[in-house]
Protein backbone atom coordinates (compact mmCIF):
# COMPACT_ATOMS: atom_id res chain seq x y z
CA UNK A 1 0.00 0.00 0.00
CA UNK A 2 1.42 3.59 -0.75
CA UNK A 3 2.67 5.58 1.66
CA UNK A 4 -0.18 8.58 1.53
CA UNK A 5 -2.68 5.64 2.03
CA UNK A 6 -1.25 4.75 5.26
CA UNK A 7 -1.69 8.23 6.71
CA UNK A 8 -4.59 7.25 8.49
CA UNK A 9 -4.24 3.24 8.92
CA UNK A 10 -7.44 2.64 11.24
CA UNK A 11 -9.63 4.51 8.54
CA UNK A 12 -7.67 1.89 5.84
CA UNK A 13 -8.24 -1.04 8.14
CA UNK A 14 -12.16 -0.08 8.55
CA UNK A 15 -12.59 0.35 5.33
CA UNK A 16 -11.10 -2.86 4.01
CA UNK A 17 -13.29 -4.75 6.82
CA UNK A 18 -16.41 -2.77 5.85
CA UNK A 19 -16.07 -3.79 2.16
CA UNK A 20 -14.98 -7.72 3.34
CA UNK A 21 -18.19 -7.87 5.00
CA UNK A 22 -20.44 -6.44 2.57
CA UNK A 23 -19.79 -9.78 0.62
CA UNK A 24 -20.56 -12.44 3.20
CA UNK A 25 -19.45 -12.64 6.88
CA UNK A 26 -16.16 -12.95 8.10
CA UNK A 27 -14.93 -14.09 11.25
CA UNK A 28 -12.19 -11.84 13.38
CA UNK A 29 -9.13 -14.08 12.24
CA UNK A 30 -10.22 -13.86 8.20
CA UNK A 31 -10.17 -10.10 8.67
CA UNK A 32 -7.17 -9.91 10.75
CA UNK A 33 -5.89 -12.09 7.94
CA UNK A 34 -6.85 -9.67 5.66
CA UNK A 35 -5.41 -6.73 7.08
CA UNK A 36 -2.12 -8.26 7.49
CA UNK A 37 -2.28 -8.72 3.87
CA UNK A 38 -2.74 -5.54 3.38
CA UNK A 39 0.15 -4.24 5.74
CA UNK A 40 -2.26 -2.86 8.02
CA UNK A 41 -0.03 -2.08 11.23
CA UNK A 42 -1.06 -4.42 13.94
CA UNK A 43 -1.86 -1.72 16.75
CA UNK A 44 -4.40 0.14 13.77
CA UNK A 45 -5.83 -3.86 12.89
CA UNK A 46 -6.77 -4.64 16.68
CA UNK A 47 -8.12 -1.06 17.43
CA UNK A 48 -10.64 -1.59 14.02
CA UNK A 49 -11.14 -5.06 14.74
CA UNK A 50 -12.30 -4.42 18.28
CA UNK A 51 -14.64 -2.02 17.51
CA UNK A 52 -16.21 -4.04 14.61
CA UNK A 53 -16.78 -6.51 17.52
CA UNK A 54 -18.19 -4.17 19.63
CA UNK A 55 -20.76 -2.92 17.41
CA UNK A 56 -21.60 -6.30 16.87
CA UNK A 57 -20.29 -6.68 12.60
CA UNK A 58 -18.14 -9.72 13.93
CA UNK A 59 -19.52 -11.93 16.04
CA UNK A 60 -17.49 -15.59 15.96
CA UNK A 61 -19.88 -17.32 17.64
CA UNK A 62 -23.01 -16.24 15.31
CA UNK A 63 -20.68 -16.94 12.45
CA UNK A 64 -20.12 -20.47 13.86
CA UNK A 65 -23.94 -21.25 14.60
CA UNK A 66 -25.02 -19.67 10.83
CA UNK A 67 -22.15 -21.91 9.48
CA UNK A 68 -22.99 -25.22 11.22
CA UNK A 69 -26.90 -24.80 10.06
CA UNK A 70 -26.04 -23.92 6.41
CA UNK A 71 -22.77 -26.35 6.04
CA UNK A 72 -24.66 -29.36 7.56
CA UNK A 73 -28.46 -28.89 5.78
CA UNK A 74 -26.80 -27.95 2.88
CA UNK A 75 -23.66 -30.07 2.06
CA UNK A 76 -24.59 -32.76 4.67
CA UNK A 77 -21.68 -32.44 6.84
CA UNK A 78 -20.62 -34.20 9.62
CA UNK A 79 -19.59 -32.45 12.84
CA UNK A 80 -16.15 -33.41 12.86
CA UNK A 81 -15.75 -32.03 9.32
CA UNK A 82 -17.99 -29.53 10.50
CA UNK A 83 -15.48 -28.22 13.15
CA UNK A 84 -12.35 -28.88 10.94
CA UNK A 85 -13.81 -26.37 8.44
CA UNK A 86 -14.45 -23.43 11.20
CA UNK A 87 -11.27 -24.32 12.60
CA UNK A 88 -9.41 -23.37 9.45
CA UNK A 89 -11.52 -20.16 9.28
CA UNK A 90 -10.37 -19.15 12.48
CA UNK A 91 -12.61 -19.84 15.06
CA UNK A 92 -11.55 -20.32 19.03
CA UNK A 93 -12.24 -24.41 19.10
CA UNK A 94 -14.63 -24.00 22.10
CA UNK A 95 -16.86 -21.86 19.84
CA UNK A 96 -16.75 -24.39 17.46
CA UNK A 97 -17.60 -27.14 19.54
CA UNK A 98 -20.18 -24.94 21.32
CA UNK A 99 -21.71 -24.31 17.37
CA UNK A 100 -21.18 -28.37 16.27
CA UNK A 101 -23.48 -29.54 19.59
CA UNK A 102 -26.33 -28.28 17.78
CA UNK A 103 -25.77 -31.20 15.68
CA UNK A 104 -27.31 -34.38 17.25
CA UNK A 105 -26.64 -37.92 16.63
CA UNK A 106 -29.95 -38.13 15.11
CA UNK A 107 -29.84 -35.35 13.17
CA UNK A 108 -26.05 -36.43 11.89
CA UNK A 109 -27.90 -40.15 11.02
CA UNK A 110 -30.76 -38.60 9.20
CA UNK A 111 -28.68 -36.52 6.58
CA UNK A 112 -25.87 -39.34 6.41
CA UNK A 113 -29.57 -41.72 5.21
CA UNK A 114 -30.49 -39.22 3.01
CA UNK A 115 -26.95 -38.17 1.46
CA UNK A 116 -27.21 -42.04 0.50
CA UNK A 117 -30.33 -42.66 -0.50
CA UNK A 118 -29.28 -39.74 -3.06
CA UNK A 119 -26.44 -41.55 -4.35
CA UNK A 120 -28.25 -45.07 -4.18
CA UNK A 121 -30.00 -44.97 -7.71
CA UNK A 122 -26.72 -44.57 -9.33
CA UNK A 123 -25.37 -47.22 -7.60
CA UNK A 124 -27.97 -50.21 -8.37
CA UNK A 125 -25.83 -51.34 -11.58
CA UNK A 126 -22.65 -51.96 -9.86
CA UNK A 127 -22.16 -55.01 -7.40
CA UNK A 128 -22.57 -54.43 -3.50
CA UNK A 129 -18.83 -55.02 -2.29
CA UNK A 130 -18.35 -51.26 -4.81
CA UNK A 131 -21.50 -49.88 -4.06
CA UNK A 132 -20.72 -50.13 -0.47
CA UNK A 133 -17.12 -48.82 -0.73
CA UNK A 134 -17.91 -45.87 -2.89
CA UNK A 135 -20.71 -44.88 -0.50
CA UNK A 136 -18.81 -45.46 2.58
CA UNK A 137 -15.97 -43.20 0.61
CA UNK A 138 -18.84 -40.66 0.20
CA UNK A 139 -19.50 -40.05 3.98
CA UNK A 140 -15.70 -40.20 5.34
CA UNK A 141 -15.33 -37.40 3.00
CA UNK A 142 -18.30 -35.55 4.26
CA UNK A 143 -16.69 -36.24 8.14
CA UNK A 144 -18.72 -39.30 9.43
CA UNK A 145 -18.00 -41.75 11.26
CA UNK A 146 -16.57 -45.44 10.11
CA UNK A 147 -19.59 -47.75 12.11
CA UNK A 148 -21.99 -44.68 11.34
CA UNK A 149 -21.15 -44.75 7.72
CA UNK A 150 -21.15 -48.82 7.38
CA UNK A 151 -24.85 -48.26 9.26
CA UNK A 152 -26.55 -46.66 6.88
CA UNK A 153 -25.30 -48.18 4.12
CA UNK A 154 -25.52 -51.50 5.17
CA UNK A 155 -29.62 -50.58 5.90
CA UNK A 156 -29.70 -48.60 2.38
CA UNK A 157 -28.87 -51.57 0.42
CA UNK A 158 -30.68 -53.73 2.55
CA UNK A 159 -33.79 -51.79 1.80
CA UNK A 160 -33.29 -51.76 -1.56
CA UNK A 161 -32.36 -55.28 -2.41
CA UNK A 162 -28.85 -55.38 -3.02
CA UNK A 163 -28.51 -58.90 -4.26
CA UNK A 164 -25.17 -59.79 -3.46
CA UNK A 165 -23.83 -61.47 0.05
CA UNK A 166 -23.49 -58.45 2.96
CA UNK A 167 -19.66 -57.24 2.97
CA UNK A 168 -18.02 -58.87 5.44
CA UNK A 169 -15.76 -56.19 6.48
CA UNK A 170 -18.15 -53.62 6.71
CA UNK A 171 -20.62 -55.52 8.55
CA UNK A 172 -17.92 -56.08 11.31
CA UNK A 173 -18.19 -52.53 12.17
CA UNK A 174 -19.51 -51.59 15.78
CA UNK A 175 -21.17 -47.83 15.05
CA UNK A 176 -20.06 -47.17 18.66
CA UNK A 177 -16.53 -48.73 18.71
CA UNK A 178 -15.92 -46.00 16.25
CA UNK A 179 -17.91 -42.96 17.33
CA UNK A 180 -15.38 -40.35 18.33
Amino acid sequence: MAPEEMADPESVARNLCLRALTGAPKTRQQLADLLADRDVPDDAAETVLDRLSDVGLIDDEAFAQAWVSSRQAGRGLARRALKAELRAKGVDDDVAATAVEAVDDDDERETARRLVERKLPSMRRLDRATATRRLMGMLARKGYSGGLAAGVVREALDADGADDVAVAEFDELDEDALLP
